[in-house]
């Protein structure tokens, strides 16, 4: 079973990408991917991201089981607006958790813009996926601590698990944080396999963040003597607890 524990539908109004449905389903059909988690592109107004979510869930109902939405509005919306679509996102169209991209929407993760975050995706009963890596300082992967330590009800996902030059600060802060795990796109495979060693390999995701990253992502996990359960977990069992996704 693999899971796609990080990949967009939509346009990126931040980075100006845009990501099509062809893309997705091509790259996982290509790949042999099972389910993705799909997330729209940074969005910063209302009415576009309910857009983008409405297109994520109908993808999803189109393929039921392969699909599944995270919701990514904008935290500078009023704080009801923001709650009642990431509601709308958990509740009605069956998301399975929230994206906090700090520098994309210009958010600081433990201010109180940020902390609306988590403490909505708490009540939601969804973890939380938060972009680490460039953007510094704001996503700085020790930034998570001492929220993770305010909500350790809650998972936090470490996307980019921190990029190469925060490596070491991202298993400082799983270690730390037993509540928090890393996806690693974008990641040296070495780095990956300390990763495993240092924490276990039920506590990292695949991701792709982008389709044609899929084959790149992969072979690094499939190419660093992983043992077979470790690639289970990796590829695929560690995003299914997170998400609680029921797989077949």
């Amino acid at each position: 079973m693999i899971i796609d524990a990080h990949t967009h539908l939509g346009y990126d109004y931040v980075y100006e990408e845009d990501f099509s449905v062809k893309d997705i389903l091509g790259d996982m059909e290509k790949n042999k991917v099972d389910v993705s988690i799909v997330q729209p592109g940074t969005v910063l107004d209302l009415k576009t991201v309910i857009t983008q979510h409405n297109a994520i869930a109908a993808l999803s109902e189109d393929m039921p089981g392969k699909i599944f939405g995270m919701a990514n509005p904008n935290p500078h919306l009023p704080r009801n607006v923001y709650r009642n679509e990431l509601k709308r996102c958990i509740k009605d169209l069956g998301f399975v958790g929230v994206k906090l991209n700090p520098p994309a929407h210009a958010v600081i993760p433990n201010q109180s813009t940020g902390r609306r975050v988590f403490e909505a995706a708490l009540d939601l009963c969804v973890p939380v996926m938060v972009h680490t890596g460039s953007g510094i300082p704001w996503s700085l992967p020790s930034a998570l601590i001492p929220i993770a330590m305010d909500f350790p009800d809650l998972n936090i996902i470490l996307a980019h698990s921190g990029s190469s030059i925060f490596a070491s600060e991202s298993v400082l802060a799983a270690k730390t944080c037993p509540n928090i795990y890393l996806e690693t796109s974008w990641m040296p495979g070495f780095a990956i396999h300390r990763f495993c060693r240092a924490l276990g390999a039920d506590r990292i995701m695949f991701g792709s963040d982008h389709g044609d990253n899929v084959a790149t992502e992969l072979m690094k996990f499939r190419s660093i003597c992983l043992s077979d359960k470790e690639l289970e977990w990796c590829l695929g069992k560690t995003a299914a607890k997170v998400f609680k996704i029921s797989v077949s």
